[in-house]
């Protein structure tokens, strides 16, 4: 009986020690509504949406400005912010001004000192996010539809892209990533850049622009910009926007 028990005891460490290896890390919640209750008070475009994946997660902020096109953006943030914040709210605004409903979501997010290494295990609940997303969009009526992302947000929204994309997205602006290439990705990309960008941003540029297999997909380079486009900003929306135009139909 003795050494049921053990055997018993031993088997059940085993799990929770396997749980607690595998199990996929948890966002920031908390840092997250931080950052909620942040944006949403002073917010002038747009008007705070709060959607949750199925499978559970906390619910998540997105900012949703409206069109009457039946063309729709994601709009998906980079490390550690939020979808109001500098380029990205450049983005959801200016897009939104071009006729493109827009829907910028927050991401998940770890502590503020995380590193970008820390990250990938997230991605499994950012695909999600992006998912329901879309769902939110098909549902107000929007059937065309892109992802708009930069840096971690694009590596993110590469795991979603690479996945089983909804049949409603059907193009992918990906500014600032450091992957090497797009081999996985079915739908047209742009892969926007400065050439100023992080090292190891413009060290794949080659790599990335040859993996462009899908028609209308094209790579861009804006002269003088920095990874967040800092005083390119116009430069930016109307290479995302002319994108967006040759894809959405």
């Amino acid at each position: 009986m003795k050494k049921n028990m053990v055997l018993g005891l031993a088997a059940g460490l085993l799990a929770l020690f396997s749980l607690t290896a595998f199990a996929e890390p948890v966002a920031d919640y908390a840092r997250e509504k931080k950052w909620a209750d942040e944006i949403v008070p002073g917010l002038v475009v747009g008007d705070p949406v709060y959607l949750q994946t199925p499978r559970g997660h906390h619910k998540f902020l997105t900012l949703f400005t409206p069109a009457d096109t039946g063309k729709a953006a994601i709009v998906v943030h980079g490390m550690g912010i939020h979808p109001d914040w500098g380029m990205v709210g450049t983005l959801r605004t200016e897009l939104a001004d071009r006729d493109f409903a827009t829907l910028s979501i927050q991401m998940p997010i770890l502590a503020a000192d995380a590193k970008g290494e820390a990250y990938p295990p997230t991605f499994p609940e950012a695909a999600d996010r992006i998912a329901e997303a879309v769902e939110f969009l098909k549902a107000k009526g929007y059937k065309q539809i892109a992802i708009v992302s930069h840096s971690m947000g694009s590596r993110m929204s590469r795991a979603y892209m690479t996945g089983k994309p909804d049949p409603a997205v059907k193009s992918w602006a990906s500014l600032g990533i450091s992957v090497d290439d797009y081999k996985a990705v079915k739908r047209p990309v742009l892969d926007l850049y400065g050439d100023n960008d992080l090292p190891q941003v413009l060290a794949n540029a080659g790599k990335r622009k040859q993996s462009l297999a899908a028609k209308d997909s094209r790579q861009v380079m804006i002269a003088r910009a920095d990874h967040f486009f800092t005083g390119h900003e116009g430069e930016m929306v109307a290479a995302v926007a002319d994108f967006l135009n040759a894809t959405l139909r």
